[in-house]
């Protein structure tokens, strides 16, 4: 794990020992939120243009079948109940900057969310809980490595119950699609997963947790759930592929990458989160 600014990692020139090497960038940067946090983000037109101005250095890290999957937070108008389009502004403009292809987009949705925003959720209630945040897959190529065999599903009951009887109800649908009487028979272990990711962030004690509290080190506020890493990890990737976190926090990508067995490198410019992510590792694997 690299300690600094991503700012610095590409000045430097450190970056172009990597150059066409990345398999996968997958990272949660800093949210457009209109309020600073802790963990440095931008607000406003400041996070548009700083955000946006990395896209081409991504791209020269990434294999020709390469792919960037970034994860964006919602936000809001200052005061207001409504909205802001600066997360899908920036996405928008990443991509045009970069050159990329858009190859799909997911919502990863946190069930167990706090209400918020709080004004307009909790107190006032003419709005409900934001929950979800977008997770965007773009890359070099139309067509870059990827495989949904690697991330399927457990099948449901029903499903299992069908392949045991291999009977179904063949035909027409209201929807106009046709299946066939063999459709639904082969068992390809497992049902491909959706673009909808439902994954709850509640852990309250776990390894790097108890790191951060023995060593009296800060907790990363904005963790990243790290079964989120693990699936594009899996779905993107290969063992021994090289996978990239620009923007590390408590580095979730690189334990992710650990647990599957890919090379990973992360930046990270607070100096207290990187000493914090020892203990995704037990103090083994910091650079």
């Amino acid at each position: 794990m690299l300690s600094g600014s991503l700012e610095d990692f590409f000045k430097s020139g450190l970056a172009k020992k990597y150059y066409g090497k990345v398999q996968l960038i997958f990272t949660s940067p800093p949210f457009p939120l209109n309020r600073k946090k802790k963990y440095g983000n931008f607000t406003g037109e400041e996070y548009l243009t700083w955000l946006s101005n990395f896209a081409a250095h991504f791209k020269r890290l990434l294999k020709p079948n390469g792919s960037i999957v970034m994860e964006i937070g919602n936000s809001w108008l200052p005061q207001q109940p409504v909205m802001s389009t600066l997360a899908i502004e920036s996405l928008l403009q990443f991509v045009k900057k970069g050159k990329l292809h858009l190859c799909q987009q997911f919502i990863c949705n946190n069930p167990a969310r706090l209400p918020s925003p709080a004004q307009w959720v909790t107190i006032e209630r003419i709005r409900v809980k934001d929950s979800f945040t977008h997770v965007w897959w773009m890359a070099k190529s139309a067509r870059p490595k990827a495989n949904n065999r690697n991330v399927l599903k457990e099948y449901s009951k029903s499903m299992k119950k069908l392949l045991e009887s291999q009977k179904y109800n063949a035909g027409k649908r209201p929807s106009g699609h046709h299946i066939g009487k063999e459709s639904f028979l082969s068992n390809n272990k497992g049902a491909i997963p959706s673009n909808v990711i439902t994954l709850a962030n509640t852990k309250s004690n776990d390894n790097y947790q108890e790191y951060c509290r023995k060593y009296r080190i800060p907790i990363h506020p904005a963790r990243m759930q790290i079964d989120l890493a693990k699936f594009f990890i899996n779905f993107l990737t290969s063992p021994k592929d090289l996978v990239f976190d620009p923007f590390a926090g408590s580095n979730t990508t690189g334990s992710a990458a650990e647990i599957l067995k890919r090379r990973w490198i992360s930046v990270e410019i607070n100096k207290d989160y990187l000493k914090g992510s020892r203990g995704r590792f037990n103090s083994k694997v910091i650079l």
